[in-house]
């Protein structure tokens, strides 16, 4: 069981508190107008990116992202390695059993799913060391489970931002993706770039979202490198979109190309109206 590291200061700390809290975060999200023709619905999301700050932050611009998800069974969340903690040799950590706990209940690791990718990725290890305190992870469950309360979970900590690991890592996940026999999420938690004044950090989040609608893993990371934007899930984000690319293309199920849509920004400074050093936040759903 993995206990909450966060709890009562990212988010609320009691059950009530959070559910009311997440409820109103998706109420607060405008009706998603229909998608032509008429009376079509549109396909569910096969990935995301939602930020990870507390919740009176970046609440808003996740909520813009959940509301538009048809969750299904399993969720492989790929979040960064804030701690700096790692004990997988590959630099992928992953919770492969049990739960992690939120004041909402247990949300279980989806095992069979885990074991999967332990046995298709040399980069992915068992490492409980490196999500014990990391908050990634943590702070995109009570939306899951607001919106699907049997939500099973894979949750993979990335400890390096390289190309190559992430395009590698994306593809042992696109080909258990396209295989399985349940419906799986592709999910990247990620904040933006962080503390410079609020019109830098416009700017360069703007030129990092532009390479993830783009559905450009690899550009992604070159611009953060490049023109120094420190969105601290660029490898995760860039991993995810390895693995849409992957499935897009015609392989393992994917079902057609991909198309990914900016949802929703924001950042710190809209918040607490200071704009000297802010943090900013994206929101992307993948279908």
């Amino acid at each position: 069981m993995r206990a909450p590291a966060v709890s009562g200061r990212f988010y609320p700390g009691t059950a009530r508190e959070l559910e009311r809290a997440v409820r109103e975060l998706l109420a607060a999200v405008p009706p998603v107008p229909p998608v032509p023709p008429a009376g079509a619905r549109p396909a569910p999301a096969r990935a995301a990116v939602a930020p990870h700050a507390g919740y009176v932050y970046s609440g808003l611009t996740a909520a813009h992202v959940f509301a538009r998800l048809d969750v299904p069974p399993i969720v492989v969340i790929v979040a960064p390695n804030h701690t700096g903690v790692c004990h997988a040799p590959g630099g992928a950590s992953l919770w492969e059993a049990g739960a992690f706990r939120t004041p909402l209940g247990d949300v279980a690791v989806d095992d069979r799913f885990a074991a999967a990718l332990l046995d298709a990725s040399p980069l992915v290890g068992s490492d409980h060391a490196a999500h014990a305190d990391e908050h990634a992870v943590e702070v995109e469950l009570p939306f899951l489970q607001v919106l699907r309360a049997d939500v099973r979970i894979v949750p993979l900590v990335l400890a390096w931002d390289a190309w190559e690991g992430c395009e590698r890592l994306g593809q042992a996940l696109a080909a258990l993706v396209g295989r399985w026999p349940e419906r799986v999420l592709l999910l990247a938690s990620s904040d933006l770039n962080h503390y410079e004044p609020a019109t830098v950090s416009e700017r360069k989040d703007h030129r990092a979202l532009e390479a993830v609608a783009a559905l450009d893993g690899a550009e992604l990371l070159a611009r953060c490198r490049r023109e120094h934007i420190s969105m601290c899930g660029r490898a995760p984000t860039a991993t995810v979109i390895a693995a849409i690319r992957a499935l897009g293309g015609g392989g393992g199920g994917g079902g057609g190309a991909a198309r990914a849509e900016v949802v929703h920004y924001s950042h710190s400074g809209m918040v607490t109206g200071e704009d000297d050093a802010v943090v900013g936040y994206g929101g992307v759903v993948i279908a």
